[in-house]
């Protein structure tokens, strides 16, 4: 058993060309590549997506921010 999923997407032609070409002058498999992508970009893709929704409960009041100075004091500091 391998660690590893099939993914299919639609891909803008050019942005496919530009791994393939990499793919080829590094003798890596393009794979290689598109996971690369995914793992780097995945963690900020969530992180804006979640702080996204962040801000809209804390406009609608379903969560309140907290100052330094309220923080320092909850914690004694």
């Amino acid at each position: 058993m391998t660690n590893s999923a099939v993914i299919n997407f639609r891909s803008n032609p050019q942005s496919k060309i530009r791994v393939e070409r990499l793919a080829k002058l590094t003798k890596r498999p393009a794979s290689f590549y598109y996971n690369y992508l995914l793992d780097e970009y995945l963690d900020d893709l969530e992180d804006l997506f979640l702080a996204e929704e962040v801000i809209k409960n804390v406009r609608s009041g379903k969560e309140r921010t907290y100052s330094l100075a309220e923080v320092e004091s909850e914690l004694g500091l």
